[in-house]
């Protein structure tokens, strides 16, 4: 599990098939690696990957065909700068949300523009997912924790601040970019328990009859 609270900028060093999917090394630039070991999990661009190695500047990590599917990794070339965040422990902060680190779909970036020091973007979303995008709501966009400020049609808008931009790889953007999107959690789960149908209400056996029996009825 993550926050979406982005730890440093990293950079793809290499993507290739391996074995009937792809092995990618990424650099991790300024995020301390001095606790992450064999089969920790890293957020890559909003992509939760297991490290298969340590290297020098970073990690190697599997890509199955399923992320790849999923999500915007064949698109990636060598150069790439991604988010990256270490995965979630019971004494961090929660200054984002709950993020699984397994991608819903991919977004449109539409257009961004100047708003004061800050940025707006607005982002069209896949329509299968416009069910779980609420306007005050959480949402993650390439690992990132945001909120959404407003969502009309299948398009909402972002407004990014200053620090936000510096700390993340949404300084980038630009109209026509493709982008990985995570819904909130929860609204996952509350979905799954309201469309689950109600089972068939057992025969109670409970009578006056059975009361009496059982030295419950005294009239």
């Amino acid at each position: 599990m993550f926050t979406g609270i982005i730890e440093a900028i990293g950079t793809i060093e290499a993507l290739q098939p391996a074995g009937g999917d792809y092995s990618v090394k990424v650099a991790v630039g300024s995020l301390d690696m001095a606790d992450v070991c064999l089969g920790d999990s890293i957020a890559v661009n909003g992509v939760c990957l297991t490290v298969t190695a340590l290297t020098a500047k970073g990690f190697s990590a599997d890509v199955s065909l399923e992320t790849v599917r999923h999500t915007c990794f064949s698109d990636y070339r060598a150069g790439r700068k991604v988010n990256l965040e270490k995965a979630l422990l019971p004494t961090s902060r929660m200054g984002g949300h709950i993020v699984s680190g397994h991608v819903d779909g991919v977004g449109t970036i539409l257009d961004r523009r100047e708003d004061g020091r800050a940025v707006r973007f607005r982002v069209q979303a896949p329509s299968q997912l416009l069910k779980y995008i609420a306007d005050k709501g959480s949402i993650t966009i390439d690992g990132t924790s945001l909120t959404v400020n407003s969502i009309k049609s299948d398009v909402f808008e972002l407004n990014i601040v200053p620090h936000t931009l510096a700390g993340t790889v949404l300084e980038q953007y630009h109209a026509g970019q493709k982008v990985h999107l995570e819904v909130d959690l929860v609204a996952r789960y509350l979905e799954r328990l309201i469309s689950q149908p109600s089972e068939a209400k057992s025969e109670s056996n409970l009578s006056l009859e059975f009361l009496a029996q059982h030295g419950f009825n005294r009239a």
